[in-house]
């Protein structure tokens, strides 16, 4: 299973609103397993900066591809990106994340 995770910000004075609606457009994509768009409680004592964060999981990379593929992710760019400011985005194997103390 992969996990996609990406942040956003909105502009001081930027409508989230607009974002969280295009950000949603995702939600109708068929090939996650799992899509959630989160608003940031902003309760990180070092930085404030994430407004908000689209969780997705995947079963491999071709349903992550597909879902990259899909009109309705272009569509939800294009809605996005001119609203938006930071963008971070970090995708990941379930299967090599690490679950325990190292070292």
């Amino acid at each position: 299973m992969i996990r996609h995770i990406v942040f956003f910000s909105v502009p001081e004075g930027g409508d989230i609103e607009a974002v969280r609606n295009g950000l949603s457009i995702l939600t109708g994509i068929p090939h996650a397993t799992r899509l959630e768009i989160g608003m940031c409680q902003k309760s990180d004592h070092f930085d404030q900066s994430v407004d908000l964060v689209v969780y997705g999981e995947f079963e491999d990379e071709a349903a992550l591809e597909a879902y990259r593929a899909h009109p309705l992710y272009k569509e939800s760019i294009d809605r996005v990106r001119p609203l938006r400011e930071l963008r971070i985005a970090a995708d990941y194997h379930v299967a090599s994340a690490v679950t325990e103390r190292v070292g």
